[in-house]
């Protein structure tokens, strides 16, 4: 009888697997965005603010404010990340690491 030839198991870490596939930095930039959008949503929520509310705040309009919390659209400024952040009492702090 044969035996069936077992896989074997890479020691690899995910995060290298992806910088193999050149999509590193790409997966944590939309991960680091959706965390963002993610926090301001749930500010918002605990302020009680409408994304009309919220957008009149930022001195932006819906649309734009839409942008922000759709995750297929990568191109948010950081001055729009700011003003979210502002408009809902918090800051935003980036740092090199």
């Amino acid at each position: 009888m044969a035996r069936s030839k077992k896989g074997s198991v890479s020691q690899e870490t995910f995060d290298q697997f992806l910088a193999k596939q050149g999509v590193l930095e790409a997966c944590e930039d939309h991960a680091i965005k959706e965390i963002i959008a993610e926090q301001i949503a749930a500010a918002m929520k605990e302020r009680g603010l409408t994304k009309s509310a919220m957008a009149e705040r930022m001195k932006t309009s819906r649309r734009q404010l839409d942008r922000l919390f759709d995750p297929s659209i990568q191109s948010v400024t950081l001055d729009t990340l700011r003003r979210a952040a502002t408009a809902v009492g918090r800051s935003l702090r980036i740092e090199l690491v």
